[in-house]
């Protein structure tokens, strides 16, 4: 029954949700950090490799356009 409220929602909707989950998340964490293994040394049978960390940063300005155009977008949706 739970998958059934969905139908009803327009497309517009369902992206607005989508911006505002996307949206709270950014402003919440301000970015993500992934682990990527590089490649120092291949020769032959000899490999050598380090795991570097990286961070990606969002902006709070990205996280706030997303959190207002989702909200805009899921008014618009929910018009008829």
């Amino acid at each position: 029954m739970g998958g059934l409220i969905f139908l009803s929602v327009k497309p517009a909707g369902i992206v607005g949700i989508i911006l505002i989950v996307v949206g709270i998340i950014a402003l919440a964490y301000g970015g993500f950090h992934y682990t990527k293994r590089v490649e120092i040394i291949d020769a032959g049978p000899l490999q050598v490799s380090a795991k570097r960390e990286k961070k990606v940063s969002i902006p709070p300005l990205l996280g706030g356009l997303c959190l207002a155009g989702g909200i805009a977008l899921v008014i618009v949706g929910s018009r008829k």
